[in-house]
């Protein structure tokens, strides 16, 4: 099984090929029939607003880019992403709301739990490790070496 460390180095050379190709296929933006044709975004946005003005066609029956559902529909699918989500949880804790009550009704668990996430490598906070634990935290998460310069990996694919 390969390192992550290896697994990003594999991802930007291929992305450096990639920015090769783009740039290569990119062709001569004043062919563009915009008016921007200085950038393809600009152009996309123009495109955009022009196809705006011309009005939404409503269809409910196909999914399509250049229709779009009615309000009913789109509320219709919204409720059923709700039921979907809820998926017949008892109404006792079929919302956000009354989970959280429940967590917080019993402190017990919740200090077993707060003393278990204690003991991990946090994303949300600052935290100061030793040079053992971050490099066992590395190891256990598949990183590799975590001092890799990918800026010199990604400069070097796209060369």
């Amino acid at each position: 099984m390969a390192t992550q460390e290896a697994n990003l180095i594999a991802v930007f050379q291929a992305i450096g090929l990639d920015v090769k190709a783009l740039y290569a296929n990119q062709g001569n933006l004043a062919s563009l029939t915009t008016t921007q044709k200085g950038n393809l975004v600009a152009a996309l946005n123009e495109l955009k607003t022009l196809i705006g003005q011309a009005g939404a066609q409503i269809d409910d029956d196909t999914p399509s880019s250049s229709t779009t559902y009615s309000s009913t529909k789109i509320n219709a699918a919204i409720t059923a992403a709700i039921a979907a989500l809820v998926d017949g949880a008892p109404t006792t804790f079929d919302t956000l709301k009354e989970i959280a009550d429940y967590i917080a009704s019993d402190e017990t668990a919740m200090g077993t739990i707060t003393t278990a996430l204690s003991n991990r490598v946090k994303f949300n906070e600052p935290q100061t490790l030793t040079e053992l634990q971050q490099i066992q935290a590395c190891e256990n998460i598949g990183i590799g070496d975590p001092t890799t310069d990918f800026e010199a990996e990604y400069a070097a694919a796209k060369a």
